[in-house]
């Protein structure tokens, strides 16, 4: 898998989680990808929301994380 960026800050090699949601929350096809903070600032919530939500969607079960 090639490593992705983050389309605002440029942020290098995201990981599994910021990936995951951004996929999640944004749009399951996306090509581009925003680090935890950017996504946050996009989405105009806290980073310890989105953090929450992460855990959520895993004990949700779902295979983006």
């Amino acid at each position: 898998m090639d490593k992705k960026n983050c389309y605002v800050c440029g942020k290098k090699n995201l990981n599994k989680n910021e990936i995951g949601l951004t996929k999640k929350l944004l749009d399951k096809n996306s090509k581009y990808f925003y680090c935890l903070d950017c996504l946050a600032e996009y989405l105009e919530v806290d980073t310890e929301f989105l953090l929450a939500k992460i855990e959520e969607f895993k004990e949700q079960g779902c295979i983006l994380f």
